[in-house]
């Protein structure tokens, strides 16, 4: 069980270990339990939250003719659902494992605040899709009770925790649950008041993608990626990182004030400045590439998704240049939510999970490397299927063009899901 501490194994630029190695900061609280019990089997049975909201994508796929509002629901089932229930979850794994903290004994509060959030995102895509916008109200107010609770055990972590090298990945952490408490109540006011919505309907993506999921990726890389890889840090790593999280979020303030206001000056200042803080988080990770190219299905996700962030990014700071309004701007964003949702999203949760998952299921060096295999299969054809098909669809197609590029893209995504539920299975037998 030592080696389910993901970031461990990057304790240092000279860390050229894989994940057996990943025992660093765990060994601080003595060995853990294996079996059903212990970590692995907290990780078995939380891996079945953002996993079962990915299941619901895919029946929602060939649902969705009946249902008006499926694209807001698609939508919400990833970032809400699948996406934010991960990263509650491995962030709080995350946390333990950079600032060598002794690994929680009981969870009462962990599972106690997954709970309230899932209860939150039922009650919001209930609301949502039903049309009762009260509903949703409660359900947004338990997922910022939820968050702010993670929050709340983030900042005394940090406070707490004797000096760690790699604390600023918490920093991006709490950063990233700031964005997602400002931006979750101005979604649940769109579903009760249209006044002001382009405004509020870009103001809302911003600060929950960029902000709650972007920043909180960009915090997990630093460790997480050399650790895919199964090689050394960048040297400047840390100070990358570091000298980034103040720009981002500077930027990301800016964005969001330029965007309620609609003050075109302020907004492209914003979103270039957060770019900026992007390019220059991401750059190590590139250096690592050049020494050590992705070999799995998760390292290659994650490194499309961020060619695909950096799409995003571009693609946006056209739209909103070249706007004549917030209405225009509001019109021609899912020329930006493809790339962002799909590309980057998708692809860095689904890429994560291919790794997290075996490695904190436990059962021994032939079991994770059975897991790996079988998240593994295929995975060239996998990832060049689901990007090319993605190329396609984002281009202007005629509609027969955008069905079959959309089915592929779901294949891809069925062909993590399954093999990721089979192996749950198995585990809790």
């Amino acid at each position: 069980m030592a080696s389910t501490s993901g970031p461990a194994s990057t304790s240092g630029p000279a860390s050229t270990s894989g994940p057996a190695s990943t025992s660093g900061p765990e060994r601080a609280s003595g060995p853990a339990p294996v079996g059903g019990t212990g970590r692995a089997g907290w990780h078995r049975r939380v891996a079945v939250l953002p996993i079962a909201y990915l299941v619901g994508l895919v029946v929602l796929a060939f649902g969705h003719p009946f249902l008006p509002g499926w694209r807001w629901l698609a939508i919400h089932l990833l970032l809400l659902g699948a996406a934010t229930n991960a990263i509650l979850v491995w962030s709080a794994h995350f946390t333990v494992a950079v600032l060598r903290a002794p690994a929680p004994v009981r969870r009462v509060g962990e599972s106690v605040r997954l709970a309230v959030l899932n209860l939150g995102v039922v009650a919001v895509l209930a609301g949502g899709t039903a049309g009762l916008p009260w509903v949703g109200v409660a359900g947004a107010a338990l997922v910022c009770g939820a968050v702010g609770a993670h929050l709340g055990w983030l900042a005394a972590r940090l406070r707490t925790a004797l000096p760690a090298r790699f604390r600023i990945t918490v920093r991006y952490y709490l950063a990233a649950a700031l964005a997602l408490l400002v931006g979750v109540p101005v979604g649940a006011w769109m579903l009760v008041d249209g006044s002001a919505r382009p405004r509020l309907i870009l103001f809302h993506a911003h600060v929950n993608l960029l902000g709650w999921v972007t920043l909180t990726v960009l915090g997990t890389l630093l460790t997480l990626w050399p650790t895919v890889l199964r090689t050394r840090m960048a040297g400047d790593a840390v100070a990358a990182a570091t000298r980034a999280l103040p720009a981002a979020t500077i930027g990301l303030v800016l964005l969001g004030a330029g965007l309620l206001a609609w003050w075109p000056v302020l907004t492209g200042a914003g979103l270039a400045l957060f770019a900026a803080a992007v390019l220059g988080a991401l750059r190590p990770a590139v250096a690592v590439v050049r020494t050590k190219a992705p070999g799995s299905f998760a390292g290659a996700s994650i490194a499309a998704a961020g060619g695909w962030l950096v799409v995003a990014l571009a693609v946006d700071g056209w739209i909103l240049a070249t706007a004549r309004g917030p209405d225009s701007a509001a019109g021609r964003f899912g020329a930006v939510l493809v790339p962002l949702l799909v590309g980057f999203v998708a692809q860095v949760l689904i890429g994560a999970l291919s790794y997290l998952l075996p490695m904190a299921l436990g059962g021994g060096p032939a079991r994770l490397r059975h897991r790996m295999a079988v998240l593994d299969r295929h995975w060239p054809r996998r990832v060049a299927m689901a990007n090319t098909a993605l190329v396609v669809f984002a281009l202007p197609s005629p509609p027969y063009v955008r069905i079959t590029t959309s089915l592929l893209i779901l294949a891809a995504l069925a062909q993590f899901v399954v093999p990721a539920v089979r192996i749950l299975l198995t585990a809790r037998r």
